[in-house]
Parts: structure tokens; C-alpha cells; sequence
């Protein structure tokens, strides 16, 4: 996933430095070629000799170290790079960087890197509040450095506030975001909806489905590490939202058509992907409730056709992708289905082929266009979204 990327990790001096080398860890496994550096004060909470462990690269510490062959080495590093995170991030490291100062190998090299860098705040809750380090980040944020966000919880001084630095998934995913993909879709709007809705029958009960939003989450993913600005509309799910997406949350189909009808106008690119239900269950009254018990009926009316009204009211040069799952006469249905919607592409995929279908982290697709039919081998969802947005820009 990350071969041929350069990825430098500074760690500094706090209590948190030990969920580095988990991050380190990941990235390697995506070959990614990883390079750490570390301050003084780093290496009295973890050995560099687990870095070089689990990098295959030496940790630099010390900016005159010889054991190493003869390089300008930050400097061959800062070119090499392709970003840097520095986390955790102290605040006597986020004030060296925010004004210059480059008296150790890390604050040296990030000072000559011109690649991305980022940044992870880890310190006390009153340290982090600070008005002269809040001064500091703000530095940072000018100077084009993107600053994560501290998390809220229990510290290590055993106080409670913000300050904690995020989990190393978090931290893989703004490093994803900036270098796992080529940003070709900067400037494009993207709208994708994603995993079930629930249409009530009372308080209690609910008709739903069992789309997991796997698909959908994965659309959304792809479409901003890409640089798309992403609009995700999603029914309820257990999957953490994208790093970066705006998240619309909805329960019913009529929610979700409102929040496509209100969102739509303004996208390049709307891909439907949820599975809306087709029904949902008629109000009644009291009255008509107490004639109905005992009877298990209970009286349904459809839903709004999503994906036929995006293809009725789309806006010039808007691309519109719909889904569809079938059970028998896959390609013949889903050809009918891009014909009747006025849609742009259909991915299609049957509920009896293996590995595909609801709930399953990898997909089946045929990518059907007007003049065209591209079957695709059994991918991970996040590989069948690479190859949807592939053919929205005909790569």
C-alpha cells in the first residue's frame, strides 16, 4: 500500500512515545519505509533499539553521530521524505519548531524537510492550555504544519483533561490521507451514502436490512485521501466515520432523501451505495392499532426511489453512481436498472457469489456503464473504490 513512501517519525519526550512504535510497526507492514528519530529526552521512555527493531533503519538521536556512512543525513532525509509526524509532541519540541530553533537531529531535520508535516500534541491538560504553547500551534498551523488534535481523558499525571494523544490508528490515518494516494481529486465534491436505514413500526420495532456500511465508508475513504471534499450520508452503522468527511447521520429513507435532495446540487460526484429500505410502515392510528392486534400485517407504503430522483433532478456534468445487488440476472438487471434511473454507472454484484455481499470486507463487482461492462476479481471494498473512482476519471 505504501511502497516506494518515505515516512519520518519524530518522537520526543513524553509517556506516549511507547504507541509509536505500534505506528511504526503498521506502517512497516503496509512497506512503507519508515525512519525514526528521536530527542534526548525520548529515549528515557523507549529504547531506540525497538525502533530499529521493527524499521530495519538506525534511530537517529544524536546530530554528530558517526556510525552511520557519510550523509548530510537530516538533510538527505529532509529530501526523501514524503511526510513527517511528529508525535508525540512536547511542548518544549512544539515551541523549538515553531520558531525555528534546530539544536537536535529531529528539530534539524523537520526544519529541512519540505514534504507535509504534522503534528501531535501530548503534554499535561494545563500544559496543552497554556496560552504561550497554544501561541505555539497556532505558529505551527501559519506555517502550513496541520496540528492533530489532542483527545480528552485520563493522563499520565493522573489528571483528567485534554492532552492524551490519539490512538496510533488515528495517526496512521492522517498519514494515509497525505500520501497513500495520488490527490487527484482535489477541488471535486463528492456526496456517498452508506449502510441501512430503519423505518419505525413503533417505538420498539424496526424493518431494516443488513448492510454493514463496509462498502460505503470504504467510497468515502478512498474519495478523501484522493483530496476530494466528502459529504458522507449514513444510516446506522458501528464503523468509526473517515478521518475528514463531513457526516450527515440519518435513521429512515426519508431521512436520507432529504439529506441527499439538500446536499445534491452542490456535489461533482454522488455515488448511492446504502441499501434504503423499500418500505416503510404506514402511521395509523390508535384506533386502527387495536383492530390490528393479533394480525401480523402490518400496512406498508415504498419509499422515495433515491437514485431514480438523483438521476431526474442531477445537475450538469454531475457524475451519479448507483449500486445494485441481485440474486439472479445480475448484468441483464443492473444494464435495466442504469437505463431506468438515467444513472451514469452501476456497480453490480450478486448476493451468490462468494465474497461478496453484506457484512464481508472484500467485494465482487462488474462496473456497468452505457457502452461499457468491467468485471473486477474478488478485491477488498477499499480496492473496489479505487477502481470505481478510476473509471469516474477514466484513468
Amino acid at each position: 500500500m505504501l511502497k516506494g513512501k518515505t515516512i519520518v517519525l519524530g518522537v520526543t519526550g513524553s509517556i506516549a512515545a511507547y504507541k509509536i512504535a505500534n505506528l511504526a510497526s503498521m506502517l512497516t507492514k503496509l512497506h512503507a519505509d519508515v525512519h525514526v528519530l528521536m530527542t534526548q529526552n525520548a529515549t528515557n521512555f523507549i529504547n531506540p533499539i525497538t525502533f530499529e527493531t521493527l524499521t530495519n533503519h538506525k534511530t537517529l538521536v544524536d546530530t554528530f553521530d558517526r556510525n552511520f556512512n557519510y550523509n548530510i543525513e537530516h538533510v538527505a532525509l529532509g529530501e526523501r521524505a514524503d511526510v513527517v509526524l511528529v508525535a508525540p509532541a512536547s511542548a518544549n519540541v512544539v515551541g523549538k519548531m515553531a520558531n525555528g530553533i534546530a539544536d537536535d537531529m529531529l528539530t534539524t531535520t523537520v526544519l529541512a524537510c519540505k514534504c507535509k508535516k504534522i503534528v501531535a500534541p501530548a503534554m499535561n491538560t494545563n500544559m496543552y492550555e497554556n496560552a504561550i504553547v497554544q501561541d505555539n500551534l497556532d505558529k505551527l498551523r501559519r506555517f502550513g504544519i496541520e496540528v492533530i488534535e489532542p483527545d480528552s481523558g485520563l493522563l499520565a499525571c493522573k489528571s483528567v483533561g485534554k492532552g492524551k494523544m490519539p490512538s496510533e490508528e488515528t495517526l496512521l490515518s492522517y498519514i494515509l490521507k497525505e500520501v497513500q494516494y495520488e490527490h487527484d481529486m482535489v477541488g471535486k465534491k463528492v456526496l456517498v451514502t452508506a449502510g441501512p436505514t430503519r423505518e419505525a413500526i413503533d417505538p420498539v420495532r424496526f424493518i431494516t436490512n443488513h448492510s454493514s456500511g463496509k462498502m460505503g465508508y470504504a467510497i468515502a475513504t478512498v474519495a478523501m485521501r484522493r483530496g476530494a471534499e466528502v459529504t458522507l450520508v449514513t444510516g446506522p452503522t458501528n464503523l468509526e466515520p473517515p478521518l475528514g468527511v463531513r457526516v450527515i447521520p440519518i435513521q429512515s429513507a426519508g431521512d436520507m432523501f432529504e439529506a441527499v435532495k439538500e446536499n445534491a446540487p452542490q456535489q461533482d460526484i454522488i455515488i448511492k451505495s446504502a441499501a434504503v429500505a423499500d418500505y416503510t410502515p404506514v402511521t395509523v392510528s390508535d384506533q386502527k392499532i387495536k383492530k390490528m392486534e393479533g394480525d401480523s400485517s402490518i400496512p406498508l407504503q415504498r419509499t422515495t426511489d433515491i437514485l431514480a430522483w438523483l438521476g431526474q433532478n442531477r445537475t450538469a456534468n454531475q457524475f451519479i453512481c448507483g449500486f445494485s445487488m441481485e440474486t439472479e440476472n445480475m448484468l441483464e438487471n443492473s444494464k435495466a436498472k442504469l437505463k431506468k434511473k438515467k444513472v451514469d454507472m452501476i456497480v453490480a454484484n450478486s448476493l451468490r457469489t462468494e465474497g461478496a455481499g453484506f457484512g464481508t470486507d472484500t467485494n465482487v463487482v462488474t462496473l456497468i456503464t452505457e457502452d461499457s461492462a468491467k468485471e473486477l476479481p474478488m478485491l477488498t471494498k477499499e480496492e473496489v473504490a479505487v477502481q470505481i473512482f478510476d473509471k469516474i476519471l477514466n484513468k
